[in-house]
């Protein structure tokens, strides 16, 4: 099912929902990927092997090898091809350990095609700027800011911070997101999860518990930047070490 037009980024897209994969590959030629597809993470994995594609859009629930499989296998074998998972779980803990997994977003089914397309070509930019990948290094900094990801600590300027597990999720999530501005409603998603009983003005309180303990100014930002009517912006540079 590939595309003629080697020039461009080219996308794999993997899902058992054969409908949903064609309707999903015809958008994004129309949006100017180079698409191709398999059903399932074994059959993904194999793809790989031989397209070589720039990003991977993966369903979690399917056949044979699931989502989640699909991408500790593809990061077992060292490959740092982008991916963001879809899913039509809610949860929370779901969307956390597949982004600890080393997905770089997620997006909840059903969704916005124009919003993936959006997601997909700021995931693109980033794996661009930053090596290695922010989204699976357990080791991120930016500046004074010290973020480890396997034992769930930040420091900053040395001293452990005490933030509490939203506020650490959140944080992590814009750390392996920087210079892309991110609404509440995004954060909510992703951070909260859509089954919890919150609003944004929750996003807002999490991001005020993160400027004191970073000691940061919303009028002069170091770190976390206020995009008015849009959202946040981590904008200090982040680096990352396996």
């Amino acid at each position: 099912m590939q595309d003629t037009e080697n020039s461009r980024q080219s996308i794999l897209v993997i899902d058992d929902d054969e409908t949903g994969t064609s309707a999903l590959c015809s958008f994004l030629k129309r949006c100017g990927f180079t698409t191709f597809s398999a059903s399932n993470g074994r059959e993904g994995l194999q793809s790989v092997q031989f397209s070589a594609p720039d990003l991977i859009v993966c369903d979690v629930l399917m056949p044979e090898m699931d989502g989640r499989e699909f991408l500790r296998c593809l990061r077992a074998e060292k490959y740092r091809i982008p991916v963001i998972m879809l899913s039509r779980v809610g949860e929370t803990h779901e969307k956390v350990l597949s982004l600890e997994e080393g997905a770089d977003d997620y997006i909840n089914k059903p969704y916005d095609p124009l919003e993936l397309v959006a997601r997909i070509r700021s995931v693109l930019r980033r794996s661009q700027m930053y090596q290695p990948s922010l989204s699976y290094a357990w080791m991120l900094t930016a500046g004074d800011l010290l973020m480890n990801r396997q034992r769930r600590e930040v420091y900053l300027q040395g001293e452990l911070l005490q933030l509490t597990r939203r506020a650490f999720l959140l944080l992590e999530y814009m750390l392996t997101h920087p210079d892309e501005i991110l609404s509440r409603e995004r954060l909510l998603e992703i951070v909260w999860g859509w089954e919890n009983l919150v609003d944004t003005r929750t996003v807002d309180t999490r991001i005020g518990e993160l400027r004191k303990a970073l000691h940061d100014q919303a009028e002069q930002p170091r770190y976390i930047e206020t995009v008015p009517q849009e959202g946040y912006r981590f904008i200090h540079p982040v680096k990352a070490s396996a």
